[in-house]
């Protein structure tokens, strides 16, 4: 055998030829340990597996219906390695572009070849993408409380545990049910009862304490600690071009949410009213979602979802065309997403350039057993390990255990009964 035809049998050895990552099966996985979660997980002919997380909070089953319906028949005999072509094909031969439901299905089919290759290359994920920018990412826990005293007592819980930044919600006086306030010291969880909860909201008495809830928290804990604060799109902008700018003395690192995002022109007039730090972007699925924001740099911070955003492939795309506008990445992270989906957001938060922060709330126990997973907290960041791939597993058996309990987020009214942005 030649030294050419010897270097390259052992290159197809090493990253898998073409009959190697033939896809052989792919199948939907339902599982609820605590929450919900989806995970499509591919099989190659060579027995290399990648996975995908496929959740989306309160439609779960929609997703996983179009995963089993309309997008595993189209996977079988594909090569697994040819995922641009794989992401243009579930994107533009779809015809029914973007959306939520589309957008999900295909970052969990785009996850897991991502996860497949990095293991059939022996590398972890992020040196697939490009190697580390950084050690590790930044993430901010969330502090709620009852009123501003048991708020800032949580505050400081979270500083004590080493973080570096916490995102703060409090009750509102005469609003039952506010938005980010756990029950019984359990961590916050919405979607809670198989039919949407009701719950009221009145914006003047949110405004009126929200400012004295980051005017306390400063007094208590210094200058240092970066502060988050999500309003959750309940605000007009005129609303939230307020709050920005009284928020202004006690420097948040962003206010989330401020607006709906669909009138991407209303970040216009909340931008000639203040310089708070504005992030939003969990809901949107698609770069056209952020294009107006963006390229007028009318936000400081995207939030679009690997899991809600078409994959690593298509967050790619928004953060370098962000990253042209000063604007930084700042992913959604829930407990409405698995293992999978903080996994490889990890990765991809040690490789981007312009990364900003990374959210982090605590899965439950149940959770973290199903999905093993190897990044770490360690003094106010998280760290991925070299486990090739994004080096999240999943127990099929244990995930077996925890049937599918149907969940749907709540909605929100005014005290008058109309409809509200929850």
């Amino acid at each position: 055998m030649s030294t050419a035809t010897t270097s390259t049998a052992t290159t197809q050895n090493r990253h898998g030829s073409t009959r190697d990552r033939e896809i052989v099966d792919a199948k939907v996985i339902v599982t609820c340990p605590g929450r919900n979660f989806v995970t499509l997980k591919i099989t190659t002919r060579s027995g290399i597996t990648g996975l995908g997380d496929a959740t989306l909070n309160g439609r779960e089953l929609a997703v996983a219906s179009y995963l089993t319906d309309h997008v595993v028949p189209n996977l079988i005999g594909r090569d697994a390695g040819r995922i641009e072509d794989m992401w243009q094909f579930l994107h533009r031969g779809a015809y029914w572009r973007r959306g939520p439901v589309t957008m999900t299905a295909i970052a969990a089919v785009d996850v897991a070849l991502w996860d497949i290759l990095g293991k059939m290359a022996g590398l972890p994920l992020y040196q697939l993408l490009g190697g580390r920018s950084r050690e590790g990412a930044l993430v901010y826990g969330h502090a709620n409380g009852r009123d501003i005293e048991e708020a800032t007592d949580e505050v400081g819980k979270y500083i004590e545990k080493g973080f570096l930044a916490v995102r703060a919600q409090c009750g509102v006086p005469g609003v039952k049910k506010a938005y980010g306030i756990s029950v019984g010291g359990k961590p916050y969880e919405p979607a809670e009862s198989e039919l949407p909860a009701e719950t009221v909201w009145n914006t003047p008495k949110y405004l009126n304490v929200a400012p004295k809830l980051f005017e306390r928290l400063r007094a208590d804990h210094g200058p240092d600690v970066e502060l988050l604060h999500d309003v959750h799109h309940r605000l007009t902008p005129i609303e939230a071009a307020r709050l920005a700018r009284e928020l202004e003395p006690f420097r948040l690192f962003w206010l989330e949410d401020a607006t709906p995002a669909e009138n991407q022109k209303g970040f216009e007039l909340i931008r000639k009213h203040s310089v708070t730090a504005l992030a939003v972007g969990e809901v949107f699925n698609s770069i056209w979602d952020c294009k107006h924001l963006i390229e007028n740099q009318l936000i400081d911070y995207i939030r679009t979802t690997i899991v809600h955003g078409g994959g690593i492939t298509h967050v790619r795309r928004i953060a370098d065309f962000a990253a042209l506008h000063a604007v930084r990445t700042g992913f959604h992270g829930a407990t409405d997403l698995s293992p999978v989906c903080m996994g490889a957001a990890l990765h991809f938060d040690t490789w981007v350039p312009n990364f900003g922060i990374q959210e982090w709330m605590f899965h439950s126990d149940e959770t973290n057993e199903v999905f093993p997973h190897d990044y770490e907290f360690r003094a106010g960041r998280l760290h991925v390990g070299d486990t090739p791939g994004h080096g999240v597993d999943i127990d099929e058996k244990l995930a077996a255990k925890f049937p599918y309990a149907p969940k749907q987020l709540p909605i929100a009214r005014l005290e008058d009964g109309a409809m509200w942005d929850w």
